[in-house]
């Protein structure tokens, strides 16, 4: 039932509880069903959004599978995520937040970057999947820059380091102030 790599739709989902129609900002969509994150989301759960890719092959694709979502084709470094929000109606508190780029071009952390010079004091996320591929690179120290962006916002690590078959890529937090603690630490102790 879940689609993401790592099952990120379950944690989501698990975090909030199930939520219907919730809002994310889905940075790194690549193809719109196969292992993306908020597909079930938004077919399931009724949630809308904003998908940015670089790659305009999957277009067609939105088009026809993501209905409900807006489309943004273009450099993640380059949007002026700010502008997008305020166009788009987007409220000041979104349920997910996934940044999943080329940490070895620099991508992800300058589009991490620029999310918390421009849209991070006045837009929170519940929830964050962060990826960082420490396991084949540590270009411009992404994992520690991106934890500290993330620590200073306010942000709790709920799980670091996920890995498949032993490689670690990315990082899960949450918003304290737009979750629930108690039972995100249940959640912890229960997977320990």
């Amino acid at each position: 039932m879940y689609l993401g790599q790592s099952n990120q739709d379950k944690f989501i989902l698990n975090i909030l509880k199930e939520k219907k129609n919730g809002f994310f900002l889905e940075i790194g969509s690549n193809h719109p069903i196969s292992i993306n994150n908020t597909y079930l989301l938004e077919k399931e759960y009724n949630w809308k959004g904003i998908m940015v890719e670089y790659n305009p092959v999957y277009l067609p694709l939105y088009k026809e599978h993501r209905p409900n979502s807006i489309h943004i084709i273009n450099d993640a470094t380059t949007i002026d995520y700010k502008n997008v929000f305020e166009q788009n109606n987007m409220p000041t508190s979104f349920d997910y937040l996934q940044i999943d780029l080329e940490a070895n071009n620099g991508s992800t952390i300058q589009t991490l970057q620029k999310l918390d010079d421009t849209v991070f004091d006045n837009y929170k996320f519940a929830t964050i999947t962060f990826e960082h591929d420490i396991y084949h690179t540590n270009f411009d120290n992404t994992r520690l820059k991106s934890r500290e962006i993330f620590l200073k916002r306010g942000y709790v690590c709920v799980f670091e380091d996920i890995n498949n078959d032993g490689y670690p890529y990315e990082d899960w937090y949450v918003h304290p102030d737009l979750v629930d603690m108690n039972y995100v630490n249940s959640l912890i102790e229960n997977n320990k």
